[in-house]
């Protein structure tokens, strides 16, 4: 990492915890607390009323960030750190609208999931579409430790897109269910496709998951165990966006595999809940889903879940990392 994404790095930590302090009272008297589940784990009930929609902090610090420290590139003609954002901060915005229903009316129902798919199904499509008229995106789609890149029919690579973005999204936002856990896991992925870039492209795209590592640092300040504040449903369809949109901008989409298990993890727990409820006819598979709840059900202290979840996005990150050396 050169001087730039050092630079990067800070300034989105420094201006996101500025913002936090400013922030998390304006929350408070506007009474955005978190409505939380009536089925959750009990001990959840203590974090009625925390403030929520906090991670408007992070979007905005690394939002700052990306257009103060990129302007050079911009003016240079390079805009792709800045497409990654503006996606990112579509699936924001989504989130946002669902949080302030939620608070609006005091549940923990905000948007239906229908609406939800179709907003962010139409932000896929803007993006993907966007970046092909850039020529930031290829139809390759590239095997990881093979080494081999496979020409997929542009139409086909577009759906298939679009679908893999909108799971990313929704994985993300299951795995915002404790204290941290969304914003650990996160840090690393950013983390890596920082390197990723660097390997790629150089400083260029770069820029984004930088900043956003340091958003994210600074906001698990706030939101560790006991968490001041929440990021809602504005913070996590923002980080899936931007988790999706890095892999693709960096067209090594099959690397969310390795990157992403554990919102993978956590979505396919979900999925088998489900399932099972419906096959057995009201029987549960896992004590509670998604799995960090279960796990939590079974003894394990949000600390740490946090930090093992963690280290085992790490493990695929690296994984990811030694698979990704034939494409340098």
């Amino acid at each position: 990492m050169d001087i730039s994404n050092w630079l990067a790095l800070a300034v989105g930590f420094l201006l996101t915890l500025l913002i936090g302090v400013l922030l998390i009272p304006e929350l408070r008297k506007l009474k955005a607390g978190q409505e939380i589940r009536a089925d959750g784990p009990r001990w959840h009930a203590g974090k009625a009323g925390t403030p929520t929609m906090g991670g408007i902090m992070f979007i905005i610090g690394t939002g700052v960030t990306v257009v103060v420290l990129g302007w050079r590139q911009m003016l240079a003609g390079e805009f792709a750190h800045l497409y990654v954002y503006l996606f990112a901060l579509v699936f924001g915005l989504i989130g946002f609208v669902d949080d302030y229903r939620k608070v609006r009316h005091h549940q923990n129902e905000g948007l239906t999931a229908k609406q939800k798919f179709v907003l962010q199904l139409a932000a896929a499509v803007v993006f993907l579409c966007l970046m092909r008229y850039e020529r930031l995106l290829t139809n390759e789609l590239y095997i990881p430790f093979a080494n081999v890149t496979l020409t997929v029919n542009w139409i086909v690579y577009l759906i298939f897109a679009a679908f893999v973005i909108v799971g990313c999204v929704n994985a993300v936002n299951l795995t915002d269910g404790i204290d941290g856990l969304a914003t650990s896991v996160t840090f690393v992925v950013m983390a890596f496709f920082n390197a990723t870039a660097i390997a790629a492209y150089g400083m260029g795209l770069s820029l984004f998951p930088a900043a956003l590592a340091g958003g994210l640092a600074a906001f698990f300040v706030y939101n560790h165990h006991p968490a001041k504040v929440f990021m809602g449903d504005t913070g996590s369809l923002f980080l899936g966006g931007a988790v999706a949109a890095m892999a693709f901008a960096l067209n090594v989409p099959l690397i969310l595999i390795l990157v992403g298990v554990i919102y993978i993890a956590e979505t396919v727990s979900d999925i088998i809940q489900v399932g099972y409820f419906k096959a057995t006819h009201g029987k549960r598979f896992f004590k509670m889903a998604p799995l960090h709840h279960h796990l939590e059900l079974c003894g394990w202290s949000e600390a740490k879940l946090v930090t093992v979840f963690s280290l085992i996005t790490l493990a695929g990150c690296v994984l990811a990392w030694l698979g990704l050396q034939g494409r340098f």
